[in-house]
């Protein structure tokens, strides 16, 4: 697994394609909880309005999400696994209760199967958990194709055999992305002015600002080696 790989901040995996903030969906993935209900009841004669707590279901909490998705790699027989979110951790590895959601709530797992190197990734959600649970899911439906013997497990990663994490190696070409001739001389002030550009152009889209940043620091490295 690459070294760049972080618990945070979040280590979006190279090729996969970000979901801009103005197009995720409310969460819809659902946890039991006890939860208020009223009705009009008579009670010692009197209609009146009754409220009581009865079993029913609230959007995922982060514990519940974290839960399923450590549940769900378990159950596949995955190791050496990272979560990588943009959340704040403790120096326990556990999110910060006292930080505010991020801004960008993808969520990235990386793992061994069988001996190779597997990266799901999830940033369709509005938060953190969603996008967790999302991943838990997707690996169920994942385990599934074994245990129906429609398929193997081999079979649904394939599509997924292309699409390394992130690394020194697999990058976009800085030059490129910067807007730079292949061959041309280039000072840290020309990445700046152009990294500038690029990212007011890019403004909405983060997934593509994380790749310019990406750029900008291969640049940087690059030009004072």
């Amino acid at each position: 697994m690459s070294e760049e790989v972080t618990r945070y901040p979040l280590s979006w995996p190279h090729g996969w394609k970000r979901t801009p903030a103005n197009n995720r969906e409310p969460v819809s993935f659902r946890e039991g909880a006890m939860v208020e209900r009223s009705n009009y009841e008579t009670v010692d004669g009197r209609f009146q309005r009754v409220t009581k707590q009865v079993k029913g279901s609230k959007t995922v909490t982060l514990p519940t999400a974290r839960g399923r998705l450590a549940q769900q790699l378990e159950f596949l027989g995955a190791q050496s696994i990272v979560v990588s979110t943009n959340m704040e951790l403790t120096r326990y590895g556990e999110p910060r209760a006292d930080r505010t959601a991020p801004a960008d709530p993808g969520v990235a797992v990386y793992f061994e199967l069988k001996g190779k190197d597997r990266v799901l990734a999830c940033d369709k959600w509005i938060s953190v958990a969603g996008n967790m649970a999302a991943i838990a899911n997707h690996i169920d439906a994942i385990r599934r194709v074994d245990r129906y013997g429609v398929g193997t497990l081999d079979q649904a990663f394939a599509g997924y055999d292309a699409l390394p994490p992130p690394g020194a190696d697999n990058r976009a070409p800085w030059r490129g992305m910067l807007g730079f001739k292949p061959g041309a001389v280039v000072t840290r002030a020309d990445v700046d002015l152009m990294y500038r550009a690029a990212a007011k152009q890019a403004a909405a889209d983060e997934g593509a600002l994380l790749q310019l940043n990406l750029a900008r620091e291969a640049a940087y490295k690059e030009l004072s080696a």
